[in-house]
C-alpha cells in the first residue's frame, strides 16, 4: 500500500511537472516567437480586414566583432487610402491631408472622384509619424493601415548578394541574390500556427518531419559591413578613375570559404530599385558571369606542373617569345623572348610561351585532369542563386593549342567566384573549398543552426601549395611594379593578369583588356584572399597599373582592421 502511495505521490509530479513545461514553452511561444505578431493584432484597428501586415525574417550583417547589423529587415508604417464614398468635399480634404504629406493634386481628385469605388488608395509606406498625423485630424473617408515593408538599411552596401522583393502581378516575389535563395527560409506564413517548440528543439531539422513555418526564421551572413563598405568604395574609385564597362571584387577567407565582401560597380539601391534605368546591375556577376581571366591562371598551371613533379622553379626552358602549335602563334605579352629562363621568371615576368612549356611537359591529359580538380569545370556550390558554368570545352580539345592557350587562361571562362575558388587553394595547403555568405540559420521557434558546407577536397600536395606560394611572393616582392608596394613586416602572394576579349566571333579585340589580380596574405598561413577585376579599362594598358595598387590598400586595411600579426 505503501509503495501504491508513493506510485502515485509520482505519477502526479511528473504530470505537475509536464504541465509546468507545457506552459512555459507556450509563454515562450507568446512572449518571445510571437511577440511581432501579437503586437500586429493588438493594432488591428489598423489593419484591412481579411489582410495581414507583411512580415520577413532579417539577414544579418556581423562585424569582426560579432555584432550583428541588419542588412534587410523590415520598416514599419501605414498605408494610406480613402473612401470616395464618405468624401464630400474633395478639394478641402486634399489640402488637410497635403499639409502633413505632400500628394499629386490630379491624382488625388481623380481617385477621390470614384464615388462608387470603397477603397483607393493614395500612398505607401507613409512614416508612422506621418501617418498619426493625418489619422489625428478624423477625416471622414480617411483610413491609415498598418504597413510594413521590406527596408535596407545600407543601401546600395552588398545590394547584388542580398537581392531584393518586387510585385510579379500581386505577388510579392524575392529576386536575386540571398533574398531569392533563402526565400523559404525568411518569407511567413502569417496564418499558420507553430508546432511545437520541442519538436525543433530534439529534431535535426528535418523537413520531412517538421512543417514549413517551423523552418522559418532569420539568416546571418559572413560578410562584413566595414570590409565591405571598404571594397565597394574601392571599386566605385576604379570604375570612375578608368571607366570601365565593370569592375568588381572578392575577399574571402581561403581556409573556411567565408566571403567577407563581394561587389562590383555599377551597383543599385534596392530600396529604390524601381528607378533603376540598368536593370543588369541588379544580377551580381561575380557568380553569373563568366570572362577569359588571363595570367591568374598562369599559378594554377605551374602549381600543377610541380605537384607531378615534371618542373621546379629552378627548371629551364629556352624563350624564344613565341610558339607554334597546330599552325597557330601565340606570344608573350610583349612578343619578346628571353632566351634561357626557369620557372620563377615565368610567373615573375608572366611569359606565356613558359607556362606552355609546362603544359608540354605534364601532357595534356594531366593538365586537363589538374584544370578540373581544381573544380573549373563545376560550379562551386555558394549559396546565391545563378552561378554561371564556365566554359571549359577547350579542355576536351584534340589540339595542343587550347592546351596551351588555357595555361594562360585565354580560350577558357570562368566566373570570378570559380576563379576565387581554384586560386584559394594555391595558398590553404592544396584544399578546394566551397564559397559561402552564410553561416547561421536563427529560427522563429528559438534555436539556431550553423550551415554546413562540404569538406574540402584536396587537389595539390601541401608541400605543392608551399612552393608555389614562395614563388609568388618572390613575384609580389621584386617583380611587381618592381617591388615598389612590397611590405616589409608582411608577406604577399599574388599575381596579375591582363586578358584579351574575345568578340563573340572566334576573335579577340585588339584594344579592350580585362584587368585582373589576385593576392592572398599572409602568404605562408593566409587569412585572406583578396580578388579584383575590372572589363574594359580606359587609357591603361596592363592590370599591374590599375590593380596593383588598389590591392595594397585593401591589404593594409584588413591588417589594421583584423589587427593582424605580422609574419616577418
Amino acid at each position: 500500500m505503501k509503495d501504491f502511495s508513493i506510485l502515485r505521490i509520482r505519477l502526479l509530479s511528473i504530470t505537475i511537472l509536464c504541465v509546468a513545461l507545457l506552459f512555459i514553452s507556450k509563454l515562450y511561444m507568446i512572449q518571445v516567437v510571437r511577440s511581432q505578431e501579437y503586437r500586429d493584432r493588438a493594432d488591428r484597428q489598423y489593419v484591412r480586414p481579411n489582410q495581414s501586415v507583411f512580415d520577413r525574417g532579417t539577414i544579418f550583417f556581423v562585424t569582426k566583432d560579432n555584432d550583428r547589423i541588419a542588412a534587410a529587415t523590415l520598416e514599419s508604417g501605414f498605408t494610406l487610402a480613402i473612401n470616395p464614398k464618405q468624401i464630400t468635399n474633395d478639394i478641402d480634404v486634399y489640402e488637410k491631408i497635403n499639409a502633413i504629406l505632400p500628394l499629386d493634386k490630379d491624382d488625388f481628385l481623380v481617385k477621390a472622384g470614384k464615388k462608387t469605388d470603397p477603397y483607393e488608395e493614395l500612398a505607401k509606406h507613409v512614416p508612422n509619424d506621418i501617418g498619426l498625423k493625418i489619422d489625428a485630424l478624423k477625416i471622414s473617408g480617411v483610413r491609415i493601415y498598418k504597413d510594413r515593408w521590406r527596408f535596407y538599411p545600407g543601401n546600395t552596401l552588398a545590394s547584388q548578394v542580398l537581392g531584393f522583393l518586387s510585385f510579379k502581378g500581386t505577388d510579392l516575389k524575392a529576386q536575386y541574390g540571398l533574398e531569392r535563395q533563402y526565400n523559404e527560409i525568411l518569407s511567413r506564413n502569417t496564418d499558420a500556427v507553430f508546432a511545437n517548440f520541442f519538436v525543433e528543439l530534439f529534431s535535426n531539422i528535418n523537413k520531412t518531419v517538421l512543417k514549413k513555418e517551423d523552418l522559418e526564421g532569420s539568416i546571418v551572413t559572413t560578410i562584413d559591413p566595414i570590409v565591405q563598405g571598404t571594397l565597394e568604395k574601392k571599386i566605385a574609385d576604379l570604375q570612375t578613375q578608368y571607366k570601365s564597362k565593370l569592375t568588381g571584387g572578392v575577399i574571402m577567407n581561403p581556409k573556411t570559404g567565408e566571403i567577407y565582401a563581394m561587389g562590383s560597380s555599377p551597383s543599385f539601391n534596392p530600396n529604390t530599385y524601381q528607378t533603376e534605368k540598368n536593370i543588369s546591375s541588379f544580377g551580381n556577376p561575380m557568380v553569373e558571369n563568366v570572362y577569359e581571366m588571363g595570367s591568374i591562371i598562369k599559378p594554377l598551371t605551374m602549381a600543377a606542373g610541380i605537384d607531378a613533379g615534371v618542373v621546379t622553379p629552378e627548371t629551364t626552358y629556352k624563350d624564344a617569345g613565341f610558339v607554334t602549335l597546330n599552325k597557330s602563334t601565340f606570344y608573350n605579352f610583349d612578343k619578346k623572348g628571353r632566351g634561357v629562363v626557369n620557372m620563377q621568371e615565368v610567373l615573375s615576368q608572366s611569359l606565356n610561351t613558359g607556362v606552355a612549356f609546362v603544359v608540354s611537359k605534364l601532357g595534356d591529359t594531366a593538365f586537363r585532369n589538374y584544370m578540373y580538380g581544381y573544380g573549373l569545370s563545376e560550379k562551386t556550390g555558394i549559396d546565391l542563386p545563378n552561378e554561371a558554368d564556365s566554359l571549359v570545352k577547350n579542355l576536351k580539345s584534340p589540339r595542343e593549342i587550347e592546351y596551351a592557350t588555357a595555361s594562360f587562361g585565354q580560350g577558357i571562362a570562368l566566373s570570378p567566384i570559380q576563379t576565387v575558388r581554384a586560386l584559394a587553394s594555391l595558398g590553404n595547403g592544396g584544399l578546394l573549398v566551397t564559397p559561402h555568405v552564410v553561416k547561421r540559420i536563427e529560427y522563429r521557434v528559438g534555436i539556431s543552426r550553423d550551415v554546413s558546407y562540404p569538406e574540402p577536397k584536396r587537389v595539390l600536395k601541401a608541400e605543392t601549395s608551399t612552393t608555389i606560394t614562395k614563388m609568388l611572393v618572390t613575384v609580389f616582392d621584386k617583380a611587381l611594379l618592381n617591388g615598389k608596394i612590397k611590405m616589409e613586416h608582411y608577406s604577399m602572394a599574388a599575381k596579375t593578369g591582363t586578358a584579351q576579349i574575345a568578340d563573340g566571333h572566334g576573335k579577340y579585340l585588339e584594344n579592350d583588356y580585362l584587368h585582373s589580380f589576385f593576392g592572398y596574405f599572409p602568404a605562408y598561413d593566409p587569412k585572406f584572399i583578396v580578388f579584383l577585376f575590372t572589363v574594359e579599362p580606359q587609357g591603361v594598358e596592363y592590370a599591374s597599373h590599375t590593380l596593383a595598387e588598389p590591392y595594397s590598400d585593401i591589404a593594409k586595411f584588413l591588417i589594421n582592421y583584423y589587427q593582424v600579426p605580422p609574419d616577418r
